[in-house]
Parts: C-alpha cells; structure tokens; sequence
C-alpha cells in the first residue's frame, strides 16, 4: 500500500482543479497579449486547449455542443470546410480561407470552461488593463514616433502596434463597456471608484479622438451606447446623457484636427471615387460590395466555394490598380457578403444563426450580460464594414468575449446546483 505522502505527490500533475487553474490563466494571458501580439495569441490559444483537455467531462461537453449556441459557430466552419469541394481555387487557397474560421471552435471550449469556472472576470480586468496600457502607450508614441514598433502609415500616428482600426475597436469596446459598472457604482454612491472608471473611458475616447480614430469606431459608437441607453437608463437620464455627449462632441470635433479630417473624409473619398473612379477607401468598399452583389447573384444558395472570392474579382477587375475598379482582393470588406459569396444562403443564413442566438444568449440583467451583448453588438455593427468574425484580431474579440460571457452566463442561468460534479482526484 503506498504512502498517504507518495498517493498526495503522484496525483498532483493530474488534479482537475489545478488544470482548471491553468486554464483560467491562459486565457487571462490571451486577454492580457490580444491588444499587443498576433503571435501570442495564437500560441496562448493553443496552451488553451491542452490545459483544458484534463478537467472534460465528455458527456457534459457533447450535451453542451449540442445546443444551438455552439451548433452555430461549429456549423459555419464545416462549411468552410466542406466548401472547399465546389471551389475554383487552387487548394492552397481553399484551405487557407478554412484558416479564418477555426478560432470559432474555440468557442464552445471557453462557453464550456467559464459555466465551471469562478474567474472570468478575471480575463475582463486583464483585457481592459492591457487596453489601458496600450492607450498611455499610444499617448507616448504620438509624442515620440521612433517608439513605435512598426512604420506609422499616413493619417495612422499614435499606433504603437498593429493598426488603428484593431487600437479603435479596442478602445470602443472597453470605454462603452464601463458605461454599465460607472452608472451601479453611482447609484450605490461608490464614488471613487466610479470616478476612476469614468476616467479611464474618458482618456480612451480622448485617444481616439485626439491621435488616431477608424472611421468603423465612429458608426458602432453611437450604436453601441443607444443599445446601453435603452436597456439600463430611464428616459430622464437619456436625455440628459445625449446633451452631455452633444456637448462633449462639439468640443472634440473643434478640438481635434484628426477628427475633423476622419469625418470629412466619407464625403471626400465618396466624391473621388464616383468622378474619377479612385481607389479611395470609402470608394473601395462601394466597389466591393457592388461587385460581391453579382458573384452572389451568380450562385445565390451555396455561392461559389471557400477561397473563391480573389479569383471572382481577378476576373471582372478593369483599369488597372490606379483605379478602383481595377482592384483584386480576396475579402470585400462586409461580413455578409464575404460569407455570401463563398457559401451563398446557406452561409448566411447560419451567420445571422450565430448573431442571433448569441444576443438571445445576453438577454439577462448584470454586467456579465452587458459585455457580452456589447460584443455582440459590436461585432454585428462593424461587420458591416469589414469582415470582422474572420479577421484575426476582432474575431479573437469576439470568440474571447463571448466564450467567457457565455459561460459565466450559462452558469447564472442553470445555478450553481446544476453544475456537474468536478471529476474525482485519482
């Protein structure tokens, strides 16, 4: 018979409480690394799942799996996948474009881990405290160039890492998700902490509005807080909040030079692009969209395959790359119609699933709730603009926030009693 000492010491590398432990803090590193490092997402997501496979109850997992919530994400990649079969891509293509929807099987994992685990939070205050950083470093940056890591592109000073449309979505999301925890701290009269939230939502909005802005973040803001206004705010407050906004507005857009010119430029850009035919930005995405609009036409129920979408626009580019309608590109900028062309209605049709089930998923009160819906709501706003579930940076926002709200939801809405039991120690 071995010893109490030996039986305590052999088993600890396979103690289930300790590989959930792990877990917790893996995707608190994945939180922590998303605002600053591809790379580390990438691996962080990888350790994910390995420390995650001790502590599976399979029989739980599959009944979690079967649940619409996590049928949507896991269908859409099959398509991908199954897609490749009609294509006219060469394979390296088809499976390259797979590539982009493997992060939503992450999902059901997180939805599973965070109904168990009592640390979700956790990866919220580390996203936010990254984001945080990331905003004092974008601070520094615009007053030292030579700090930044990569070459600042025109109209992009400010950015330290990555892009100002990655730096925008995340500044938008952490300053409109602290609306809900500042109006319950006010009501509970915490002022201090109240004060220091207001504070770092103000300095997010001041960065973007200051140094560097995207054009998506100024479309999904006002959506995003008209969401929050509805659900948490009496009408009273709603009209003495869009006063303050309306005063706030007028002092950024005469205050920032940057703001000014961000706004103007869909006026601009729309105008080159209908006289001359330019390849502006606002007139690119027109050009897209209408081109996408015919490849879906041609093959409106399964579309034309996964990878398909760079050759459909090689074949009808026209006057060369000076010009917008000469442009090649293998994403039209529109969640939809990236997911319309590859797989027609059918695509589609299990996108808005997954939209739609997901908001249902945040129906409840809490600030649990809330940050899931505003992902959500964030993710389905800017798609409009860009492909943002399969993006790498937004879509891990997405899967992220919503794999750690669901979870943490799920478990609030079937009660701790109904939770299955942790496996035995061996």
């Amino acid at each position: 018979m071995a010893s109490p000492a030996g039986a305590a010491a052999c088993p600890a590398w396979r103690d289930p409480a300790r590989w959930q432990t792990a877990t917790d803090v893996v995707a608190v590193l994945i939180a922590l690394s998303l605002p600053w490092s591809t790379s580390l997402v990438g691996i962080f997501g990888v350790v994910l799942l390995i420390a995650i496979a001790p502590t599976v109850d399979l029989k739980a997992f599959w009944a979690l799996l079967k649940r619409p919530i996590c049928l949507a994400p896991v269908a859409l990649f099959c398509l991908a996948l199954v897609g490749t079969l009609w294509s006219d891509a060469a394979w390296g293509a088809r499976f390259y474009a797979v590539g982009p929807t493997a992060k939503l099987l992450v999902l059901p994992v997180l939805l599973y881990h965070f109904q168990r685990s009592d640390r979700g939070t956790w990866v919220f205050v580390a996203f936010l405290v990254s984001c945080t950083l990331l905003m004092l470093m974008s601070w520094l940056v615009l007053a030292y160039p030579h700090l930044a890591l990569r070459a600042p592109a025109p109209g992009e000073q400010g950015v330290f890492v990555k892009n100002y449309i990655d730096q925008s979505q995340e500044f938008t999301l952490c300053a409109v998700a602290l609306a809900y925890p500042v109006v319950m701290l006010l009501r509970a009269k915490r002022i201090l902490p109240a004060m220091l939230l207001i504070a770092i939502a103000l300095s997010l909005f001041a960065n973007m509005a200051m140094v560097v802005v995207s054009r998506t973040a100024l479309v999904t803001v006002p959506i995003m807080f008209a969401v929050f206004a509805l659900l948490h705010l009496r009408w009273r407050s709603i009209v003495l909040i869009l006063c303050a906004a309306a005063a706030l507005s007028v002092v950024a857009w005469y205050g920032s030079s940057q703001l000014r010119s961000t706004a103007e430029s869909f006026e601009r850009d729309y105008k080159l692009y209908m006289e001359r035919n330019e390849p502006t930005s606002l007139g690119l995405r027109l050009e897209f969209w209408r081109k996408s609009l015919g490849f879906f036409a041609e093959a409106p129920v399964i579309g034309h395959g996964t990878g398909a979408t760079r050759g459909l626009f090689e074949r009808v580019a026209k006057g060369g790359v000076t010009q917008a309608s000469g442009e090649v590109i293998g994403n039209p900028h529109n969640q939809t119609l990236n997911v319309a062309v590859q797989w027609g209605i059918v695509g589609v049709a299990i996108l808005y699933a997954m939209w739609l089930l997901h908001l249902l998923l945040f129906r409840g009160d809490g600030l649990v709730n809330w940050i899931g819906l505003l992902v959500v709501v964030q993710n389905i706003s800017s798609s409009l603009f860009n492909s943002h579930i399969f993006d790498f940076h937004e879509g891990w926002m997405y899967v992220l926030g919503v794999g750690v709200a669901g979870g943490m939801a799920l478990k609030g809405q079937l009660g701790a009693g109904m939770e299955p039991e942790p496996p035995a120690r061996p």
